[in-house]
């Protein structure tokens, strides 16, 4: 099927984006790779008057290091984030949830931002977003605001986005001394979208207690969410085994977890717990190795 009638715009700059989707408000949808957008407009589930593409604006592209952060500019590609020789120095979870999206198509068209903006409950960027506490950097025409990740996503397909901004740049912040992080999912075999998706950081003393864990779980809940109780039950407590697997047991509390065409509801449910246990265990050995994502 092919997309109802619309009028395409390229701007060049932020700030001619920032007009044109003032002019047509409702009437217009920003794209950047496009990867669900275009599927959805040739089904008409929307059907926008406008398009506007920001594939030509250099300002969101881009990856670089402020300070202790890595902002990576919002229609930056997957494969550019894999790649990048200063996002593996800094932060290199990131390089290994972009190696895992989709495939080399995808991930050379699609972008981080585009990704994040959509907030597909499969997607594996915001399980992420989450676990990294990064900040969405949003523009309008009245200014610049920063969103939490934990604040960002919203609902099914919806995210703290106010009408009339633009999603710019994401920045993480790099991770203290002695953090271990991985990113584990359970792939559609088509789709390659998360099933489940589990993305976590731990941070630990010398002695080996937690300081900080954060786990990011995408796939399961109507949007990535914060598995809150594996947090608290690691936190202040020796990374060991046996307190790993206590604390991925809890790891559905709270999150509203329902069946659907592929799982039966509890199915999820131990997807969940088993796919937090493997991360958290893929953690451990990273750091009895000494793989950390701060050297």
């Amino acid at each position: 099927m092919f997309p109802a009638a619309f009028e395409y715009h390229r701007p060049t700059t932020l700030d001619e984006a920032l007009a044109l989707l003032d002019e047509f408000g409702d009437n217009a949808k920003l794209m950047s790779g496009g990867h669900s957008l275009i599927p959805s407009m040739k089904l008409r589930l929307i059907q926008p008057e406008h398009l506007i593409d920001l594939g030509s604006i250099d300002a969101l592209k881009g990856i670089r290091l402020e300070g202790d952060a890595v902002v990576v500019g919002a229609a930056t590609t997957h494969w550019q984030v894999e790649s990048s020789a200063e996002v593996k120095a800094a932060l290199p979870l990131l390089c290994e949830v972009a190696g895992v999206i989709a495939d080399p198509q995808v991930r050379n068209r699609g972008t981080m931002g585009g990704s994040l903006a959509n907030s597909d409950p499969a997607a594996d960027w915001p399980a992420t977003a989450v676990a990294l506490d990064a900040e969405l950097v949003c523009r309008s025409k009245s200014g610049e605001r920063l969103i939490e990740a934990s604040e960002w996503f919203q609902d099914l397909f919806a995210t703290a986005l106010m009408d009339g901004e633009i999603l710019c740049a994401i920045r993480f912040k790099r991770l203290p001394p002695r953090t271990a992080a991985t990113y584990q999912k359970l792939p559609h075999p088509a789709s390659r979208f998360a099933l489940v998706g589990v993305s976590a950081a731990v941070t630990v003393d010398e002695a080996g207690n937690c300081i900080k864990a954060r786990v990011g779980v995408t796939g399961v809940h109507k949007h990535a969410v914060h598995a809150r109780a594996v947090e608290q039950a690691l936190a202040g407590q020796p990374f060991i085994p046996d307190v790993i697997a206590s604390a991925a047991a809890v790891a559905d509390h709270g999150l509203d977890i329902g069946s659907d065409i592929h799982f039966l509801e509890e199915d999820r449910r131990e997807l969940c717990r088993a796919y937090v246990e493997r991360a958290l265990k893929q953690i451990h050995q990273r750091l009895l190795d000494g793989d950390f994502q701060s050297k």
